[in-house]
């Protein structure tokens, strides 16, 4: 007869390599999503919104979870393709953030600081 708490942790490992692989694969299919979308015009850019939606994919979406306590979606594949959308989802906002930070910044390559924060705060008093 087996062990019941070495049988349940056998059970519990193979559900968080099960959860583990999801996300990795949610997470590379929406990057290849967003990336296909419009393509970053340089490497840098690449780079920044690719840990920029891994990073807001996991983090966002964890949020998520634990803040509608959807933990429970996590025992059925039904609830694991939620949990996978929810994942693939929150990142697409980070990545966009992400973009429009590079185009305002090579938007303004050529100007100084003092000029960046005089236009700031000239948007920021029409606002």
């Amino acid at each position: 007869m087996a062990e019941p708490v070495s049988s349940s942790a056998g059970a519990v490992a193979i559900k968080m390599y099960g959860l583990g692989v999801l996300i990795a694969i949610v997470i590379a299919l929406g990057y290849l999503v967003v990336v296909m979308t419009r393509m970053p015009r340089s490497r840098s850019e690449w780079v920044v919104s690719l840990v920029t939606t891994v990073i807001g994919s996991i983090g966002a979406g964890g949020f998520i979870i634990q803040y509608f306590g959807m933990h429970d979606y996590s025992g059925t594949w039904a609830g694991m393709c939620a949990i996978g959308g929810l994942f693939f989802t929150s990142g697409l906002p980070f990545w966009a953030v992400a973009r429009w930070f590079f185009k305002y910044v090579n938007d303004r390559e050529g100007k100084n600081i003092l000029e960046v924060s005089k236009e700031l705060k000239d948007f920021k008093d029409n606002f």
